[in-house]
């Protein structure tokens, strides 16, 4: 009735073939509902990442989850929301691009759920974030302000 040893595998020998791969932006974009309008293009969504990085390092510039979101932009707080395409049930967050547009914030769509949580730094997605000014990330920030206000507003 002794302890019976139980050898370990190597580092060698673990099947590393099941990592899942990374989907494509135009595959992300096949699971977007149909209200995510206007949706951020490749270049324009890695640029919002980049953004959503250097914010995540500032305390309380970025706001992050749709109670979050709702209670800031009701309060009369500026920046810019993104939002997540792949949200379901839509009904949850389908007036908030209503009311960007009545205080004249810039707001768009990304994709993924994922992506945004990912660029946050959390293993979870989030639906809805909202970034507001700050100096070390000023240029970037006006630059996406520009953008996402030249983004058509779907009608």
């Amino acid at each position: 009735m002794g302890k019976i040893k139980v050898e370990k595998p190597d580092a060698a020998d673990v099947d590393t073939s099941v990592v899942k791969e990374e989907d494509t932006y135009d595959e992300k974009l096949k699971n977007a509902n149909a209200i995510s309008q206007p949706m951020a293009s490749k270049k324009l969504t890695k640029k919002i990442h980049k953004l959503i990085e250097k914010a995540a390092k500032q305390k309380s510039y970025l706001r992050n989850g749709l109670k979050d979101v709702q209670v800031r932009l009701r309060k009369g707080e500026t920046g810019l929301v993104i939002f997540a395409g792949d949200v379901t049930p839509v009904e949850i967050m389908c007036h908030l691009p209503a009311v960007c547009e009545e205080r004249n914030i810039p707001y768009c769509y990304t994709p993924s759920r994922k992506d945004l949580g990912a660029a946050m730094g959390v293993k979870r997605g989030t639906v809805a974030m909202m970034v507001r000014e700050h100096p070390d990330y000023q240029d970037l920030f006006d630059k996406l302000k520009v953008e996402l206000s030249a983004l058509p507003i779907p009608s």
